[in-house]
């Protein structure tokens, strides 16, 4: 038996990844409060960071070195 294949809209996707900044980039943590996979949140969040996730804007290379060295803290 085969899982059926959840759809997010593009505005759920944005507003997941506003989250993972409100949460100060921590990914983990914004999956377990919106109930999805973190992995799947991850390549949103990757996405995100590329430029490539419809409904976000791409970030500034300021802005993910910012958002890095965060995660490092």
């Amino acid at each position: 038996m085969s899982k059926k294949q959840k759809n997010y809209t593009a505005e759920f996707k944005a507003e997941a990844i506003k989250t993972i900044e409100s949460n100060n980039g921590n990914v983990s943590e914004t999956a377990r409060q919106l109930g999805i996979s973190m992995q799947t949140l991850s390549n949103w969040y990757n996405k995100a960071k590329a430029g490539t996730l419809v409904g976000t804007k791409q970030y500034s290379p300021d802005l993910v070195a910012l958002l890095e060295e965060n995660k490092k803290l």
